[in-house]
């Protein structure tokens, strides 16, 4: 009989390339550039060929385009669940007051669940931003988990480099001042645990970072230091996951939708760490990091992570 393997919950933030513009400064984000029709079948195909169902998060301002529909509906299709990832994609939604955090985050369900047929229960911050305010409008609109939170000590370096790269005026900066979090961030837990808010509870689901070093290891960033050294990348996430399992951790990874994408395909999103790599070449390193994957862990998504860790929480 075949030993079952620890579960490992991955999902899908399916950031377009208008938002990435949007973040970056970019001119011409405004009418919506999108690359769906691109990232949706390949994403598609490989979870198919490894036979996972995992979590999309989707952005509510596709989901009410038109020219989106059809590749929101094949991840529907095909078995996923739909997350809610906001409406506007702005990364200082932690910034928010309490009606704008209701209307963004009410404003992205309606459009989700208009294209795709499914009401999302999960929500993941655009930019890993969470603030008690989001908590407390998620908890009472009845969401059965968060997923923003990314556990590292790295968020001012990726600050920096955030700043370094793009075309923001000073104001633009000041507004995105905050964005990754601090060093405080590297002391939350990396084990799934619950919100209090008043009388309901939200489970927090982390997305893993390496234990102890909290470094982070989804797979935009195991892609980055294959741009260096193929080899060292695969080291690194063997000895990550070999750290969960010896502490027990049960990782929630993420995928982004330039993990399918190469310069090639999408040259103004060239300024991305890993995004001077062939397109071709690229997925090919993924799918062996994949397959590193799905020797060592059953793959689930976020939901039934959630609910798997609550009974245990319970």
């Amino acid at each position: 009989m075949t030993k079952q393997l620890p579960i490992c919950s991955l999902s899908l933030d399916l950031d377009n390339q208008w938002s990435y513009m949007k973040t970056h400064g970019d001119a011409g984000w405004e009418s919506f550039p999108s690359y769906l029709d691109l990232v949706v079948p390949r994403a598609l195909e490989v979870l198919d060929r490894f036979g996972w169902k995992i979590t999309f998060f989707i952005v509510g301002q596709d989901a009410a385009l038109e020219k989106n529909r059809d590749a929101l509906q094949a991840i529907a299709a095909a078995g996923h669940e739909i997350g809610n990832h906001s409406f506007n994609h702005e990364p200082w939604l932690h910034l928010y007051t309490k009606q704008q955090t209701v209307d963004e985050i009410a404003r992205a369900e309606e459009a989700i669940e208009a294209a795709t047929g499914h009401r999302p229960r999960g929500f993941r911050g655009p930019g890993y931003s969470l603030s008690r305010t989001t908590i407390e409008v998620l908890a009472e609109r009845n969401y059965l988990y968060d997923a923003s939170t990314l556990p590292t000590y790295l968020g001012p370096l990726a600050r920096w480099y955030y700043f370094h790269t793009t075309n923001l005026t000073p104001e633009e900066k000041k507004q995105r001042k905050i964005l990754f979090g601090g060093l405080r961030e590297g002391f939350r837990p990396l084990k799934p645990y619950f919100w209090e808010v008043g009388d309901r509870r939200l489970l927090e689901i982390p997305v893993t970072t390496m234990p102890i070093f909290k470094l982070p290891f989804h797979f935009s960033y195991l892609l980055y230091i294959a741009t260096y050294s193929p080899a060292l990348s695969l080291l690194y996430f063997r000895s990550a996951l070999a750290m969960c399992r010896a502490l027990r951790i049960e990782p929630s990874l993420l995928l982004h939708p330039l993990d399918f994408l190469g310069g090639d395909d999408v040259r103004e999103l060239a300024f991305f760490p890993a995004m001077r790599s062939n397109g071709t070449e690229k997925r090919k390193f993924l799918y062996r990091l994949l397959q590193v994957l799905q020797a060592r862990r059953q793959i689930i998504g976020v939901r039934d992570h959630c609910e798997l860790a609550s009974m245990v929480q319970n």
